[in-house]
């Protein structure tokens, strides 16, 4: 009997650092998921907030702020704020002018930037790590200290001279397109992502007779989709939201982006219900565009770019 009630002892003396273990895995799989609900609701709240607040009128959105119910889709509803949006301004034109400045610069920014990255991840040559470091260096510098510069030069860039009259960058819309184009943090990404495929596939095509166009077109491209994804996003996030710059150098109303369209609803009286179903046209695209793409967003934050 001493003996039996010794082996049972051990075995509970045995499983008790596995209980222990269990349960302390359980219990930080509950501090991650409240923390997770946390950071939802932080993040959650202020969209589900604008969302419900564009279908009210001005007078129940202030009234609902001591509330819940400015969370809820609760009182007097209707689409009159989003009518409203478009008597107020030209939101078609905007929302064009939006779509093709970011389809644009998100088009030639993955060519531009793809090419760029492939030379430094692929190619031999001397020097390649010094451009490499000044291209990253270049992310400290923020736009703000560039803008001013950046409007001098494009301001004596001449475009096009027909009978002495030359046809300036200013108020056009490649002026808000091609000075995004080529973009550091895009490079970077790309660069980390063509350094981790085999340069053994590279090796092989050139045996074929291929040639480093034909590698980047056919291998190298066809393999890095997740970054093509997360490079699609961070260059048409900031195309999309792009305020100051087109506030600077475009005048004409039909060649303005959206975001800038929000100037035309901070008057003296400002219609908050509409400014809010304004915004929220805004953002439905941006949220759709991360919908659609956040897989390959995850695996390549997850498989490439941020290594090293």
């Amino acid at each position: 009997m001493s003996s039996l009630s010794h082996v049972a002892e051990s075995s509970v003396h045995e499983l008790h650092p596995h209980l222990a273990g269990e349960r302390k895995k359980r219990t930080w799989s509950v501090v991650g998921l409240v923390g997770r609900i946390l950071l939802c609701l932080v993040f959650g709240l202020p969209l589900l907030f604008m969302i419900i607040s564009s279908f009210k009128p001005d007078n129940q959105i202030f009234a609902d702020l001591t509330s819940a119910k400015a969370f809820l889709p609760v009182g007097r509803l209707s689409l009159d704020n989003y009518t409203g949006v478009f008597g107020t301004v030209p939101f078609g034109q905007f929302l064009f002018n939006s779509i093709l400045i970011s389809v644009c610069t998100v088009v030639l920014g993955l060519i531009v930037n793809s090419m760029a990255a492939f030379a430094l991840a692929r190619l031999k040559f001397r020097g390649k790590m010094v451009i490499l470091t000044v291209i990253i260096a270049t992310l400290i510098v923020p736009f703000e200290t560039l803008a001013l510069p950046l409007l001098w030069w494009v301001n004596k860039l001449p475009w096009l001279d027909v009978n002495g009259f030359s046809l300036g960058w200013l108020d056009t819309y490649r002026v808000q397109i091609l000075p995004f184009v080529a973009n550091a943090f895009s490079i970077f990404l790309f660069y980390q992502f063509f350094d981790s495929i085999p340069k053994e596939l590279d090796e092989a095509a050139v045996v074929d007779g291929a040639g480093w166009f034909h590698i980047y077109r056919k291998i190298v491209m066809p393999l890095s989709g997740p970054a093509i994804a997360t490079v699609a996003i961070l260059t048409f996030l900031p195309a999309w939201n792009s305020y100051l710059w087109p506030l600077m150098v475009v005048q004409s109303e039909n060649l303005r982006p959206a975001m800038v369209g929000i100037d035309y609803f901070k008057q003296l009286n400002v219609s908050w219900g509409q400014l809010m179903a304004y915004a929220t046209m805004i953002t439905v695209p941006v949220l759709a565009l991360f919908v659609a793409f956040q897989r390959s967003f995850i695996n390549s934050i997850a498989s490439s770019g941020v290594k090293g």
